[in-house]
């Protein structure tokens, strides 16, 4: 068995793979790396057989028509060999000797049978327009270099905080348990990633290392603010996922230290769901954020009260659709200019 699977969705990234593959070539016995090129247009499929032919036993090449990031995570998931799964996107890239270490940790821990269920890890933001970075570090969080569980000297997350996909390694076996399936044709599945599987961790362990560089600034990326505007529906659809993954009540039986992160990530997702909505005012994104309260109050009641009037959310719901919008969105950008700045 590899130690661990990088699995890397691929499309139209002729000029970025190659980096992104370099940075994972260590190792070569120990590791398994996915490429899924998903209905690319460039010489995204020839770039990855290439790596195929030259290291056959470690790279591995998924070609199949267009179902967006989520769907390439999926398919790499049903391949995957390795103890453990990392998504690395193909314009982004993995600090070698902290992804080395990452590695030898992991061996290290297996073979004493202690392998925990996540790891975590820091990242660090690549804004490409004017070369700033910023890192984004855990170690306030958590405990570092041990093996704990959720309830060992877990700190609240601050406001801006949560866990992203970029800082987390999974088990497998924890992916495929907790039945992580990911909708197609959606941007922003990241969030699912992140929020989904956690629920069925016990013992994590924090590395309080840069590994993965997440390459932000291009025109064409999702977290653009003209796409977020763009893009509500398919938000929407993401928070609808993840508002049904658990009940108020499983939420509230769960360790202590996951219950608190667990209401503080899904009240973040919310007020970005509806940052996405409110950011232009029009009846169908009235309609469509009016519906996603009534569905929720309908199916979870407890979970509506949280997060209508005791969450993050109670401090914008208040507001008119148009300023909310305003505010959410000025937040935003300062919060993502104090990232570019930082």
């Amino acid at each position: 068995m590899k130690l661990i699977s990088f699995v890397v969705p691929a499309y139209n990234s002729e000029k970025y793979l190659n980096t992104c593959i370099d940075s994972l070539l260590f190792d070569l016995d120990k590791i398994e790396i996915i490429i899924v090129n998903d209905g690319s247009k460039d010489n995204t499929i020839k770039i990855a057989e290439a790596y195929k032919h030259m290291y056959p036993n470690t790279v591995k090449v998924i070609n199949k028509l267009n179902g967006g990031h989520g769907s390439g995570i999926n398919a790499g998931l049903e391949m995957a060999t390795g103890l453990y799964f990392k998504v690395v996107d193909s314009d982004d890239w993995m600090d070698v000797e902290n992804t080395k270490y990452l590695v030898n940790k992991i061996s290290q821990l297996k073979d004493l049978e202690q392998s925990p269920d996540v790891f975590i890890s820091d990242f660090i933001y690549e804004h490409v327009e004017d070369q700033t970075h910023f890192i984004r570090s855990y170690k306030d969080y958590f405990i570092h270099e041990q093996i704990t569980t959720w309830n060992d000297s877990l700190k609240k997350f601050r406001l801006s905080a949560t866990l992203l996909m970029h800082a987390l390694t999974y088990k497998t076996q924890v992916l495929r348990t907790c039945g992580l399936q990911l909708p197609e044709h959606t941007f922003y599945v990241d969030n699912i990633f992140a929020y989904q599987p956690l629920a069925h961790t016990t013992y994590i362990y924090y590395i309080p290392k840069v590994m993965y560089h997440y390459y932000i600034g291009r025109a064409d990326q999702s977290v653009q603010m003209h796409h977020i505007v763009n893009r509500y529906d398919q938000q929407i659809r993401v928070m609808r996922h993840i508002m049904y993954a658990y009940n108020y009540k499983q939420l509230s039986h769960m360790p202590k230290g996951l219950k608190q992160y667990m209401f503080h990530n899904l009240a973040i997702i919310m007020v970005v769901t509806q940052m996405f909505t409110t950011a232009k005012d029009t009846k169908e994104r009235r309609d469509a954020l009016a519906s996603l309260w009534k569905d929720l109050k309908s199916y979870d009641r407890k979970m509506y009260y949280y997060l209508k009037y005791r969450s993050y959310n109670s401090m914008i719901n208040f507001l008119p659709f148009k300023a909310k919008g305003f505010v959410t969105t000025k937040s935003y950008l300062y919060l993502t200019t104090k990232v570019k700045l930082g």
